[in-house]
């Protein structure tokens, strides 16, 4: 559900350390008090509003005959980034550990629709993908990967989610949260700053708090700066 296990590296520790006066790291952790049941919530919701005014823009460049235009490019190939990141640590990450902490029919069933979700939403990725490099049909490949990837969303948001918070535990979180398979600071790189993208103050403030301090400084001095120059659906 977003990237929630995000994990700084060692040398982002270091620098953040430094200039927040605490040379070993200290004072770096997360915003929530470590809760990361709520600290899931809010990137999983904050990467949802994301994934939804991206395809507003993709859906204005397309209807307005734009869509092979460079900037509107790169910014469905970060959107395609983020989708398959999205699905790959629901899958990797923290569904394992909802089976293994309520392996009931229901649960299943939930998990099971997830993954059919998951699969329609690459099937209309690759429609637009297919619409984009023969130059035709784009408006309704876009229409096609709004109404599978805001069903998913919508499911994840009033079923998914709720499943996870009730039936995993503080250390279940924290487990994930370290877990290996997590991303690491390569994608938080892109991921910090597109989430951010033009959201309002309080819930930008509420998702940077939810991170761990070193990636906030790392994102406002750098990532932040470094994505906007990329100018992403720029037309």
């Amino acid at each position: 559900m977003g990237a929630f296990a995000i994990r700084p590296s060692a040398a982002t520790r270091r620098t953040a350390g430094h200039a927040n006066g605490h040379p070993k790291g200290r004072g770096t952790g997360h915003g929530t008090g470590h809760d990361g049941r709520a600290a899931c919530r809010v990137v999983a919701l904050t990467a949802h509003v994301a994934f939804r005014r991206d395809l507003d823009r993709l859906e204005a460049a397309a209807s307005s005959g734009k869509g092979g235009a460079a900037h509107v490019r790169a910014g469905w190939e970060n959107l395609k980034r983020q989708i398959r990141l999205h699905h790959d640590l629901q899958e990797r990450v923290l569904w394992p550990r909802v089976r293994r902490a309520a392996d009931r029919a229901d649960v299943r069933a939930v998990l099971a629709r997830t993954r059919a979700e998951h699969a329609r939403v690459g099937e209309a990725v690759g429609e637009v993908d297919a619409a984009m490099r023969d130059g035709a049909g784009l408006p309704g490949a876009v229409r096609d990967l709004r109404r599978a990837l805001e069903s998913h969303l919508r499911h994840e948001e009033m079923t998914v989610i709720p499943l996870a918070e009730a039936v995993l535990e503080p250390a279940d979180w924290r487990d994930a949260a370290a877990d290996d398979g997590g991303p690491g600071e390569a994608e938080a790189a892109l991921f910090v700053p597109w989430a951010v993208d033009g959201i309002a103050p309080v819930a930008r403030s509420r998702f940077l708090t939810a991170l761990p301090g070193p990636l906030r400084e790392r994102n406002r001095m750098v990532w932040e700066p470094r994505y906007r120059k990329l100018r992403l659906w720029s037309i």
